[in-house]
């Protein structure tokens, strides 16, 4: 794929990212193995600055959600929009300043390489840096989606991910909280679409950790509860 000119775009979901979107915004690249890169953020309803911040970079497209409707909502409106543009690649990114942009472009480039139809940013598979209870509680959502849809990988949580025009177009998922990561596993293993895990370390400042163990205590057990429910919900279609 990387010997002809390739469309990528960037979905990062945003809500109350004010204080670091623009940072993170700032550090990606614009161009990913001399492919132009296109960075599009969904601003899920946030009651902050969110929408100002990444108004004030004129090359990123925003999409406004009008209500807070979930992390994998965000996700799902980013990837349909770049499904109807017709990007060629489309990698997903954390909006709170996690990731490292090299790490971004790593997996990036192992989707242009055509690894797999879905690269997968593993941060267990780097552990250095990573808190201990971050490290449990990631490998024991991977394990639980594993016990749920059948299909594991080593860590099903990352945000970081690419996907081909392939996958792209055949991976259709229905959760609108975090457990829609667990859900595209699944889906992509009902679509037989391969998928790989490349290491990457996760970047843990007070903002980034606060709000994920904030959000871990509220949607901890709903989480695997959605992910039972959407299984369900799955066999009785089947």
């Amino acid at each position: 794929m990387s010997s002809q000119s390739v469309s990528i775009g960037i979905v990062i979901p945003a809500y109350n990212e004010g204080p670091v979107i623009g940072e993170v915004l700032s550090k990606i690249p614009r161009t990913i193995a001399g492919h132009s890169v296109k960075i599009v953020v969904i601003n899920d309803g946030s009651k902050d600055n969110t929408a100002a911040e990444v108004a004030k970079h004129k090359d990123v497209l925003l999409i406004n959600h009008l209500l807070n409707s979930g992390v994998g909502a965000a996700t799902r409106t980013g990837l349909t929009y770049a499904e109807n543009i017709g990007f060629d690649l489309v990698a997903t990114y954390d909006g709170d300043g996690q990731h490292h942009p090299k790490d971004l472009v790593k997996v990036v480039e192992a989707a242009l390489d055509n690894k797999a139809d879905i690269v997968i940013g593993s941060r267990l598979a780097d552990l250095e840096g990573m808190p201990w209870y971050k490290t449990i509680g990631n490998f024991g959502l991977s394990t639980i989606t594993y016990i749920i849809f059948g299909s594991f990988v080593l860590d099903s949580q990352s945000g970081l991910k690419a996907f081909n025009k392939s996958a792209l177009h055949s991976v259709r998922f229905k959760s609108n909280d975090y457990s829609f990561c667990s859900e595209i596993i699944w889906r992509a293993k009902q679509q037989k679409l391969s998928i790989t895990e490349i290491p990457i370390r996760a970047i843990y400042t007070g903002y980034s950790t606060s709000k994920a163990n904030r959000q871990l205590k509220i949607n901890g057990f709903n989480l695997i509860g959605q992910m039972l429910k959407r299984r369900l919900i799955g066999l009785i279609n089947e």
